[in-house]
């Protein structure tokens, strides 16, 4: 390990990175998406990396509609069961067992949040801190939430791996000057591989130390 590894950091997104979630919420934005019609094809994958507020400002212009949505995305929410993806639970524990800093960095809100600590109440646990989607004033590709992340860990934004399996989420990597790793399964790796420094498709392909000489070298 090298001397300076406590000046690097990790953060990472949720859903399709450290849980397993990302084809439930495909097929539960689907269904709003038909219960409450934008007229945008493909409407479940176009929004995938934004904030329920970014959401709703951007596709739903009506106030009683923006209700209508955001309740019906939590009822469904709500019967949703989460596990993490294989090898990411091991891969955090490594990590905290180095002492080595890490942030949540997720679009996800408060409400989801708590159904989710019921479901894994040690998640918690794995992070420094957790930035959640009511924490920023900007969704993502803005690299506002890994700025706050980076920032609450101590450490500077290029000396940290941001783990993303979205494209608006490697963007906000990117545009927060972080070593972006896209983690391929939502998205194919040719929609990733532009804004990302490296790509994997499982936890379990990291050599952490090499990782880290990275890290430590930027």
């Amino acid at each position: 390990m090298g001397k300076n590894k406590k000046n690097i950091g990790f953060l990472f997104d949720l859903d399709g990175v450290i849980i397993d979630s990302e084809s439930e919420y495909t097929r539960i934005w689907a269904q709003i998406g038909k219960e409450f019609p934008t007229g945008i094809d493909n409407f479940e994958t176009k929004i995938k990396g934004s904030t329920l507020s970014k959401i709703l400002s951007d596709y739903y212009h009506d106030e009683g509609t923006r209700l209508l949505v955001a309740q019906r995305l939590h009822e469904l929410e709500n019967k949703m069961h989460y596990s993490f993806l294989p090898y990411s639970e091991e891969f955090l524990i490594q990590l905290k067992q180095q002492e080595l800093p890490c942030a949540l960095v997720t679009s996800s809100d408060n409400q989801k949040m708590a159904h989710l600590y019921e479901e894994i109440p040690h998640l918690e646990e794995l992070f420094q801190f957790i930035v959640t989607g009511d924490k920023v004033t900007t969704s993502k590709p803005s690299p506002e939430g890994y700025l706050l992340g980076a920032e609450k860990i101590g450490v500077n934004p290029q000396r940290c791996a941001v783990f993303e399996d979205s494209l608006q989420g490697v963007m906000a990597g990117k545009n927060a000057n972080a070593f972006v790793v896209g983690v391929v399964g939502t998205l194919p790796s040719e929609i990733l591989a532009p804004y990302s420094h490296i790509m994997i498709q499982s936890f379990n392909e990291i050599n952490l130390d090499n990782l880290i000489q990275q890290l430590e070298e930027r």
